[in-house]
């Protein structure tokens, strides 16, 4: 007898993704997912944000990672608020785990929430977390093939921020290259150049978040 599966394998996340994304409705909370490889920086990243940013808007961010709560300690470390989701082998995060991770937020309080995902290139792409945006940060030391080798999470992003540009002097890293091979699988998507150290293209990144945020943040009472 041959059966069918109907079912989803994806039903029990969306749900949950459909609830966090009412939720951030409901609290006007912009929210960020951030995917990449281990080590593309997206943690300093994340830190050099905060710095910008935390003048103008309330930040928190959810971490993702198997292990340790380092990076949410250096999170912590920026004045921001954080929590730590570790997956215990787990290769991304879901919606249930965010969903959970929130009740340790108070979104009333947070403009902008970015979830820093479980280094990657396969997996996270394919969970939605109930995100307004997703991006996706590729370092100069990973070469030009992740794009053409990874195509499901570049097809998935609206930004790609190539991080560690300081290096391209003594790498063999095309930028140029990149931004063609993004074009050819994703032509809605952006693709900015930039470096979380020396802070070169960081305008750029700074002026993308506040240019997709779709809400006035002012309607918070911004401290």
């Amino acid at each position: 007898m041959k059966v069918t599966l109907r079912t989803d394998v994806l039903t029990n996340n969306n749900k949950a993704a459909e609830f966090n994304r009412e939720l951030f409705v409901d609290t006007n909370t912009f929210v960020i997912n951030m995917m990449s490889s281990p080590g593309a920086g997206k943690t300093t990243l994340l830190e050099e944000t905060v710095r910008a940013l935390s003048g103008r808007y309330r930040i928190a961010v959810i971490e993702g990672d198997l292990a340790t709560e380092r990076d949410a300690d250096r999170i912590r470390a920026m004045g921001a608020k954080a929590v730590q989701i570790n997956t215990h082998g787990g290769c991304h995060l879901d919606a249930r785990m965010v969903a959970a991770a929130l009740a340790e937020l108070d979104l009333d309080e947070i403009d902008i929430l970015f979830i820093e995902n479980v280094g990657n290139l396969v997996c996270p792409s394919g969970y939605d977390l109930g995100q307004h945006k997703k991006i996706a940060v590729l370092s100069v030391p990973e070469g030009n093939d992740k794009i053409p080798k990874y195509p499901t999470m570049f097809m998935r992003t609206e930004l790609v921020l190539v991080n560690k540009i300081d290096l391209l002097p003594y790498l063999n890293f095309d930028v140029e290259q990149a931004k063609i091979d993004l074009e050819g699988i994703n032509p809605e998507s952006t693709l900015i150049p930039i470096s979380a150290t020396t802070k070169e293209g960081f305008d750029n990144w700074l002026t993308w978040i506040e240019g997709v945020m779709g809400y006035d943040c002012s309607q918070k009472n911004i401290g």
